[in-house]
């Protein structure tokens, strides 16, 4: 699989899309209960950090993913969001685009993510396919510190996460 990061243009459409493939993992653990999955306020923030690098996951010229980086001058960069449209999963559509990521940024030292626990798809990428090891697992005795606000407010699976982070060189 072939993909380019092409920076994104419509962040309207992008929105839509990371909502819809959110939801997807989370109507199948949870039901669907109406509430937007990743509230949009969070996804606008992730474009305004500082360092936020938003690009659209293209293959074949069709739009098939997105992703939100933050890009760091120490080198010490994090995932902010990455999806794939959810029409495209299992194609290798994830994988192709994190090794475009790492290319693209080769002079990164450590990358950061997180992902909530009950997305077990979301968990095998990030281990097993990319290489990331998990490093710290958010939950109600163990809140993580940078969180603005109760996650059980507005997520399913309430507070509970996994951190991950993959070193590409010291």
């Amino acid at each position: 699989m072939t993909v380019e990061l092409v920076p994104t243009l419509d962040k309207e459409n992008f929105i839509v899309n990371i909502q819809a493939a959110f939801k997807k993992a989370v109507v199948e653990e949870y039901g669907d209960d109406g509430k937007e999955v990743i509230p949009r306020e969070d996804v606008e923030k992730s474009f305004a950090e500082e360092g936020a690098k938003v690009f659209d996951i293209v293959s074949g010229g069709e739009i098939v993913g997105g992703t939100v980086l933050k890009i760091r001058p120490n080198n010490h960069n994090e995932l902010l969001l990455l999806y794939v449209k959810v029409d495209s999963h299992g194609k290798g559509i994830g994988a192709a685009a994190w090794q475009a990521i790492e290319k693209l940024y080769p002079e990164t030292k450590t990358w950061e993510t997180c992902t909530p626990y009950f997305e077990k798809r979301n968990l095998h990428f990030y281990i097993n396919k990319c290489g990331f090891h998990a490093v710290e697992f958010f939950n109600p005795h163990h809140k993580d510190p940078h969180e603005e606000h109760p996650p059980e407010d507005d997520f399913p699976g309430g507070d509970y996460f996994f951190k991950f982070e993959k070193v590409m060189r010291q």
